[in-house]
C-alpha cells in the first residue's frame, strides 16, 4: 500500500512515512461498522463520533508489505531446495522399508511424505498470500500462511497415530527386519534431512515465519526419525531384538507430536487474535501513557495478521488543550520504535466524546 498525504483541518499535511496515514473527521458522524473488514471491528463497532469531536486515525501501511515479504525470495529458495531433497529421500526410504521389512523406515518415509506435502503447501501459501488485498479482503491473504501451518501440524498428528497403531500390531507379532539395509538407508536419510534443515536455516526465516518454521520442524522430525531407525537397526543387528523397530517408531512418533503441538498452538493463537508473544500489552499501555497530554489508553488490541506482520488498535484520551496531531505522531513513532508494529490504528479523543464501552 502506498503512502498517502491527507489534508488536516489546519491546512497542513500528515507526513507519516513510517507507513501511516491520518484521518480527521470534524463534521460528520463516524458510524459503527465502517471498518467491517477489520478483524473484530477493532475500534468502531460500538460507538459514534459527534461533529464537535476531532477523531484521528493512524493506519500503518507503508512498510508492512515490504517488511513481511523481505525474506520471501529466500524462504522460497530454501523451501524449494528442501522439497527436492526431502522428496528424493522419501522415495528411497519407502522402497527401502518395503525391501528390508522395517516399520521404522516405513514410518520415517510416511513422515517424509507429510513433509513433502507440508513444504509444497508452504510454497503455495507464500504465493497465495502475496496476492493483493481486495475490497472484501482488506488485509489481503496473509492468513493463508497460518492456515497452512495449522494444516501441517494436524497432518503430523494423524500420521503419528497411524505409526503408533502399526507399531502396536508389530509388537504383538514381531517380524524379521534386514538391519543392514535399514541402517544404510537411514544414514542417507539423516544426511539428507540435515542438509534440508541447513538449507532452510541459511536461506529462510525459520525463527519468525510460522509457515517456514512448521516445515522446518517437519524436517527435524524426519532427522530424529532417521536417528531412531539407526538405533533400531543397531539393536536388531547386535541382539536380534526385532521388537526394537516398532518401539523406536513409537518414540519417534511422540517426538513428532511434541513439535506438531507447538505449531498448532501457535497457529491457533494467531487465528484467535492472540497478542504476539513478543509484545507486552501492559508495557504498550505504559509507554503510551508517558506521552505528554495523554490521560488514558483503552480498547487496546494487539494481534498478528501473519508472521512478521503485527497490528494494533487503541483509543487514546488526551487533555482538551493537547495537540492531537502531536500526540498521534508521538504514539505512532513509539509503537514502531519500541514494539516494531508498523500497522497501527489510533483513535485520539478528548473529554467531549462519549461512546459506549467496547464489548471486546
Amino acid at each position: 500500500m502506498k503512502d498517502r498525504q491527507h489534508e488536516l483541518p489546519h491546512g497542513g499535511k500528515d507526513h507519516n512515512h513510517t507507513c501511516g496515514h491520518g484521518h480527521d473527521h470534524d463534521d460528520h458522524p463516524h458510524h459503527s461498522g465502517e471498518h467491517s473488514d477489520h478483524p473484530g471491528n477493532r475500534h468502531d463497532g460500538n460507538h459514534s463520533h459527534h461533529n464537535h469531536h476531532s477523531h484521528h486515525h493512524h493506519h500503518g501501511h507503508h512498510d508492512h508489505h515490504g517488511h513481511h515479504h523481505a525474506h520471501m525470495p529466500n524462504n522460497r529458495k530454501g523451501l524449494t531446495l528442501a522439497l527436492i531433497v526431502t522428496g528424493g529421500i522419501m522415495l528411497l526410504e519407502f522402497f527401502g522399508g518395503l525391501w528390508s521389512g522395517s516399520l521404522a523406515l516405513l514410518a520415517d518415509s510416511s513422515h517424509m511424505l507429510s513433509d513433502v506435502v507440508a513444504i509444497g503447501l508452504s510454497l503455495f501459501a507464500m504465493w497465495f498470500s502475496a496476492r493483493p488485498a481486495s475490497a472484501s479482503k482488506t488485509f489481503g491473504f496473509h492468513r493463508f500462511e497460518i492456515i497452512a501451518a495449522l494444516f501441517n501440524g494436524v497432518t503430523l498428528f494423524v500420521i503419528a497415530g497411524f505409526i503408533v497403531k502399526e507399531a502396536y500390531h508389530r509388537l504383538l507379532a514381531p517380524s524379521e527386519v534386514q538391519s543392514g539395509i535399514m541402517m544404510a538407508i537411514a544414514a542417507v536419510g539423516l544426511l539428507a534431512n540435515l542438509l534440508s534443515a541447513w538449507f532452510l536455516m541459511r536461506e529462510s526465516d525459520v525463527k519468525d515465519n510460522i509457515n517456514v518454521r512448521s516445515a522446518y520442524l517437519h524436517i527435524l522430525g524426519d532427522a530424529l526419525g532417521s536417528v531412531g531407525v539407526l538405533i533400531a537397526g543397531g539393536l536388531v543387528m547386535l541382539f536380534s531384538w526385532n521388537w526394537a523397530d516398532p518401539v523406536i517408531s513409537v518414540i519417534v512418533a511422540l517426538l513428532v507430536l511434541k513439535s506438531a503441538w507447538g505449531v498448532i498452538r501457535h497457529a491457533m493463537h494467531i487465528l484467535m487474535e492472540g497478542t504476539p508473544s513478543s509484545v507486552d500489552t501492559g508495557e504498550v499501555k505504559r509507554v503510551l501513557m508517558t506521552i505528554d497530554g495523554v490521560t488514558d489508553v483503552h480498547d487496546l488490541h494487539i494481534w498478528t495478521i501473519s508472521s512478521g506482520l503485527d497490528s494494533l488498535s487503541c483509543h487514546v484520551r488526551i487533555e482538551d488543550a493537547a495537540d492531537s496531531q502531536a500526540v498521534l505522531q508521538r504514539a505512532v513513532r513509539l509503537i514502531e520504535e519500541r514494539f516494531h508494529i508498523h500497522h497501527a490504528t489510533i483513535q485520539v479523543e478528548n473529554s467531549t466524546l462519549q461512546h459506549a464501552d467496547c464489548k471486546m
